[in-house]
This record gives structure tokens, sequence and C-alpha cells, in this order.
């Protein structure tokens, strides 16, 4: 006497395996339609949200304007009022300062760092990068483009 295995009501196991090799036949078929595979498209360039506080409105401006005009940012916001309380050199320091808000992609934020260390006045300038995960497109876009060198 032979025994069905049974995986659902009213359906043997053989049946199951017929019926899945026919489906991973048709699959193939399917593919083979369809031609050779190709590689994913690059993903497009990361963009980066950088900070960096000036000791003055001048400063900001002077270093925001170089960054644009040799395309290591496509925009560069300039928040003037900042209140910066920090630990330096054993004391606690307060000082007004200016803030930029730098939009840049990864592949640029090297050359980025080199040329706003040249151009800041601090022994120790403040330059932090936090990537963009999520934005609208479109500006994103926008701002790989602006820094295409």
């Amino acid at each position: 006497m032979t025994r069905q295995v049974m995986d659902s009501p009213g359906r043997a196991w053989h049946e199951y395996d017929s019926w899945a090799r026919k489906g991973a036949k048709a699959r193939a078929r399917r593919l083979a339609k369809l031609g050779p595979m190709t590689s994913p498209a690059t993903p497009p360039d990361p963009v980066l949200l950088c900070y960096c506080c000036c000791p003055d409105d001048a400063t900001a401006q002077s270093i925001a304007e170089a960054l644009v005009d040799e395309r290591l940012a496509a925009c560069v916001n300039r928040l003037s009022g900042i209140h910066s309380t920090y630990r330096w050199q054993g004391a606690v320091i307060r000082d007004d300062e200016s803030l930029l808000l730098i939009k840049t992609t990864a592949a640029r934020f090297e050359a980025l760092r080199t040329r706003l260390l040249a151009l800041h006045p601090y022994e120790l300038p403040e330059l932090v990068a936090v990537p963009v995960t999520h934005g609208h497109a479109a500006y994103l876009d926008w701002v790989r483009a602006g820094v295409d060198a």
C-alpha cells in the first residue's frame, strides 16, 4: 500500500512538486525573453549637509562664497546670532558665531574640507558632515549638479 503525503487537504505532495517544477520552468522562460541581465544603475552620489561655525558674518560670507564659486558646495546658508558654549583649552567659552549649513556631495567632501580648513581663521574649525538620507529628490539632484566639477 502506497501512502501519499498531504501538504493541504486534497493535494498530494507529488502534485505540489510537479506544480513547483512547472512554475520554475515558466519563470526561466520569462527571464530568457528579457535577455541578459544588466547590472543595476550606479546609485547617485550621497548628499551631505555640513555644519561649520564661523567667528563672524564677514568670515561666514567669505567662506560661503568661495565654496559655492569653486563648486565645492551647491548652496550655503548663513545663520547669524548663534550662541555657542564649548570647552577650549580647559575653560568654558561662550561666543556669538555664525553657522554655515553647507550642501555638498560625498565625492566633493574631501576637497571642501581642504578648502574650508585653508580659509577658516579658527585653529580647530568645526566641520561636521551628516548624510542626507531623505529629501526632495529634485532638490538633491540640483545639489549634485551644483557641485559637478
